[in-house]
């Protein structure tokens, strides 16, 4: 592996970082292009933590003989106990965060001690030689814990690594760490937007939709949804218990709505507004109402898991509606809300509103019920007529007909 050899892999990790190529095929080609030039690799794997709701990081693995091993992995957070925190704590990567040492190699056929578990495992699989390193960031370029890339590299080579071809992965290692960050944080990105502005709305946005007051007009179906005596039970259950209540129903709610091929746009206290879309109103329609009972059936479970802990328990009100609305941005220069805006946003709400004077679980605005296949609207029964605060005038209202009729 002569020194133009290395010029061509680290072109090409340029190359390919610049292209938006993916973190496994980063890792991947990495490696493949260092075995062909001569370096005895057998494994390589890089870590890197990122932003998401349920995970801290990822791994990317590669090795030579073994295609069946996953080149993803997932793990969970190592700040709150458990078999992650317990892994983490015994690894030479946190050896080299807490030393501040940039590289630890241990060379078995050196006689290099193996003092960690995970060395005693891959010595045993007749690995001879074992390198970590660890690519830190300036704060500046952090993004949440995200300080650093970690990777290793193993070899099974009667001697190991030569001396020297530890110096090239020295040298190379660091762009491919560039690279993957670079794929990393855009990852990231595609997480974010679509968890907190919704998938639809946050791919518009990264498609360049972000331009204050551009706005689209569509014809969707609305939903809006909240938990029934809501500020009964955040005035009676404990302070701490809110926010798991919350999280639960939401989950159930959201799930039922994307499954049903909706999209979030707000989350508002324990409000859920959501739209349906599709080239048949109709159709949109009957995603709702698969979403509605989708949703019923996923909080009964909740209801009795939540009970059986002694949890406090509640059900949902649900409005839905079918109008024109405009969809894009909203807000000030420095902060822009992507959503739906119309008169029709206003109705909605008032329809789920109306489910407490009308003591019913769900309403269905007469837009909505006109819209609707016949089929499911041979479901929806007139509940009669209501006036809706802000709306100027009376609108029927249905609900869904009992199972058995």
């Amino acid at each position: 592996m002569d020194g133009g050899a290395v010029e061509a892999i680290s072109a090409w990790v340029v190359d390919a970082g610049l292209a938006g190529t993916t973190e496994v095929e980063l890792l991947h080609g990495f490696c493949a292009r260092l075995t062909a030039a001569g370096l005895p690799l057998c494994r390589g794997m890089v870590l890197i933590d990122t932003l998401h709701p349920i995970h801290e990081g990822r791994v990317f693995r590669w090795r030579r003989d073994d295609t069946t091993v996953p080149s993803t992995l997932e793990y969970g957070r190592t700040n709150q106990g458990g078999e992650a925190a317990e892994n983490w704590l015994r690894s030479p990567f946190y050896d080299l965060v807490q030393t501040g040492a940039a590289s630890l190699r241990r060379n078995f056929t050196a006689g290099d001690p193996a003092d960690f578990p995970v060395l005693e495992e891959i010595r045993g699989d007749g690995i001879t030689d074992y390198l970590a390193l660890i690519q830190r960031f300036a704060p500046e370029g952090s993004i949440g814990e995200m300080d650093c890339v970690y990777s290793s590299w193993t070899s099974d080579a009667a001697e190991g690594f030569a001396e020297w071809q530890v110096a090239a992965l020295k040298r190379l290692v660091p762009k491919l760490a560039l690279a993957i960050k670079c794929a990393s944080l855009a990852r990231i990105a595609e997480t974010l937007v679509q968890t907190y502005l919704g998938r639809d709305a946050g791919r518009r946005v990264l498609a360049g939709r972000i331009e204050r007051g551009v706005a689209e007009r569509i014809g969707a179906v609305l939903w809006y949804s909240d938990l029934r005596g809501f500020t009964a039970i955040t005035d009676n259950a404990p302070p701490e218990q809110i926010i798991p209540l919350l999280n639960d129903y939401a989950e159930a709610v959201i799930a039922a709505v994307h499954e049903a091929g909706g999209d979030v746009l707000k989350l508002i206290g324990d409000g859920v507004l959501a739209i349906f879309k599709a080239e048949d109103a109709a159709e949109a329609c009957a995603g709702a109402m698969r979403a509605e009972r989708s949703a019923r059936e996923a909080i009964a479970a909740l209801n009795i898991r939540r009970a059986g802990a002694g949890l406090q328990v509640t059900q949902m009100y649900l409005g839905l509606h079918v109008g024109e609305v405009f969809y894009g941005n909203v807000g000030a220069p420095d902060r822009l809300d992507f959503t739906v805006v119309g008169p029709a946003v206003n109705e909605v709400s008032r329809v789920a509103a109306m489910c407490r004077s009308a003591e019913r679980g769900a309403l269905f605005s007469s837009a909505f019920a006109a819209a609707a296949h016949s089929d499911h609207r041979e479901r929806l029964v007139s509940v009669g007529r209501y006036a809706l605060r802000g709306v100027g005038r009376p609108q029927e209202l249905f609900t869904l007909a009992p199972e058995g009729d």
